[in-house]
């Protein structure tokens, strides 16, 4: 029972993180929740988990979103998820965890040193974004960073930001979702989760909103950076020597 209230509370804290950071709440929920279950079934879980994050976003941030960017990033991220999903049947789960440890560790380090890192706001720049970032999240279940960073070279007003990469997300989610199912990730004796991290994505996402009204987002995004090398360094270490 103290494990399950620390998940959640640790799901809710990543919802709050994804909300206000832009990466989406999966770069920092799977290797949390990669402490308490196998790979493969946290795969499954975190589509669920995001799909329910997603539809959140889109109610809290529905002043508007960007068509355009929705099917030059989303239809490519879609296709690509797909495959991404299906490949990770056939990478055993210990080294699915070192790839996700090593993404963290690179994609927080390139970040925090190059805090002007962006993508040139081109359709072809937006192709390979949504490419990049499906293939990324089918395989290792997060691809957040990569789409961010393509959304971010249009500068977007925040709530048109979050409600146009919630809805590509959800379509990603969605498709993953699928494949992790034919491919076993979803387990019947998980299940009892999908209602409580629902309460937490919501509450998550409420919350994230508030903060995002109160403090610079750059600030707490570099916490957030700092947060995510953490993680990633702790989920290398603890694949390699435990």
């Amino acid at each position: 029972m103290d494990y399950l209230l620390l998940f959640i509370f640790l799901a809710l804290i990543a919802e709050i993180i994804g909300t206000v950071g832009g990466f989406g709440s999966s770069l920092f929920f799977i290797p949390i929740a990669s402490f308490f279950l196998d790979f493969h079934s946290v795969l499954g879980i975190t589509a669920i988990f995001h799909l329910s994050s997603n539809l959140t976003k889109i109610a809290f941030f529905r002043k508007g979103f960007d068509k355009k960017l929705i099917l030059y990033i989303g239809i490519p991220a879609i296709i690509f998820v797909i495959i991404g999903s299906y490949i990770s049947k056939f990478i055993q789960s210990n080294w699915l965890e070192v790839f996700l440890g090593f993404f963290l560790i690179t994609t927080s380090l390139l970040l925090l040193i190059f805090k002007d890192l962006t993508i040139k706001p081109t359709a072809k720049n937006s192709i390979l974004g949504g490419i990049f970032s499906g293939l990324i999240a089918g395989v290792i279940g997060t691809g957040g960073a990569i789409r961010g960073m393509t959304l971010a070279a249009f500068n977007l007003k925040i709530e048109i930001f979050i409600a146009t990469s919630a809805i590509i997300d959800f379509g990603i989610d969605f498709s993953r979702g699928f494949v992790y199912y034919m491919n076993g990730y979803l387990h019947k004796h998980d299940l009892y989760l999908i209602p409580l991290l629902l309460v937490a994505s919501i509450l998550g996402t409420f919350i994230g909103k508030k903060i995002l009204n109160k403090i610079s987002e750059q600030k707490f995004k570099k916490i957030v950076l700092l947060l995510i090398l953490t993680t990633g360094i702790v989920t290398v270490f603890k694949v390699l020597f435990f």
